[in-house]
C-alpha cells in the first residue's frame, strides 16, 4: 500500500515538474515582447490624442490585419482628418497567482523576468506602460475588483525589483470588467496581467 502511495506521489510530482518547465518555456521570450509591445512606425506625423479623437495624417500606414480603420473622406490629402483611436500596443500573460492571492507562483517568473528584460530594451526603454490585472467573473465585482489591483500591483514591485523604473509603470486593476473569453466568463485566458504601451 505505502508502495502504490508512493510510486503515485512520484508520478504526480514529475508531472509537476514537467508542467512548470512546459510553463516556463512557453514563456515569451523578451524579443517576442519587445516586437508585441513597440509602438507602431507612422511615416506621417503622430499627434497626441485630444479627448476621445486622435489625429492623425491621411497619408498614415493602413491599420495593422484584424485592426478596422475609420474611413477618411478628406478633400485633400495634407489636411488632417479624426479617427477612431488605434489600439494601443498590448501583451497579455497569462501569470499564475496563489489561490485568492497576489503572491507570483514561481512558473510565473520566467515570463517577468523576461518582460523586465523587454521594458529595459533600447526600443522599450523611453515609453511608459500599463500593468493591467484582470480577473475571471467568479465571485464579487468588488472583491474581483481589489485582487486584481492587488495583482497588477505585485507584477509592478516584481519588474522595479528586476530594473524597471518605477516611474514607467502604472498599476491598474480591472477586475472582470474585460473579460478576454466572454463566452466562458470563468475561464483561465480571463485571469491575466495585460502589458499597455501608454506612448
Amino acid at each position: 500500500m505505502k508502495s502504490k502511495a508512493l510510486k503515485i506521489f512520484l508520478v504526480v510530482l514529475g508531472l509537476g515538474a514537467l508542467w512548470n518547465a512546459q510553463a516556463q518555456n512557453a514563456a515569451p521570450s523578451a524579443q517576442q515582447m519587445i516586437e508585441q509591445l513597440k509602438a507602431p512606425a507612422s511615416s506621417g506625423p503622430r499627434l497626441r490624442s485630444l479627448r476621445n479623437l486622435t489625429v492623425e495624417s491621411t497619408n498614415a500606414p493602413a491599420a495593422e490585419a484584424g485592426e478596422a480603420q475609420a474611413p477618411t473622406s478628406s478633400p485633400s490629402a495634407s489636411t488632417p482628418t479624426a479617427a477612431a483611436p488605434q489600439a494601443r500596443p498590448s501583451l497579455s500573460l497569462l501569470i499564475q497567482f496563489d489561490f485568492n492571492s497576489s503572491q507570483i507562483r514561481p512558473e510565473s517568473q520566467q515570463a517577468l523576468l523576461n518582460l523586465s528584460q523587454a521594458l529595459n530594451s533600447p526600443e522599450l526603454s523611453p515609453s511608459k506602460f500599463a500593468v493591467e490585472g484582470h480577473t475571471d467573473a467568479k465571485g464579487l465585482a468588488d472583491y474581483n475588483q481589489k485582487l486584481s489591483q492587488q495583482r497588477a500591483e505585485a507584477v509592478q514591485a516584481f519588474l522595479v525589483k528586476n530594473g524597471v523604473t518605477p516611474a514607467r509603470l502604472a498599476a491598474a486593476g480591472k477586475g472582470s470588467t474585460q473579460l478576454a473569453n466572454a463566452v466562458n466568463p470563468l475561464g483561465a485566458e480571463n485571469r491575466r496581467v495585460r502589458i499597455v504601451n501608454l506612448d
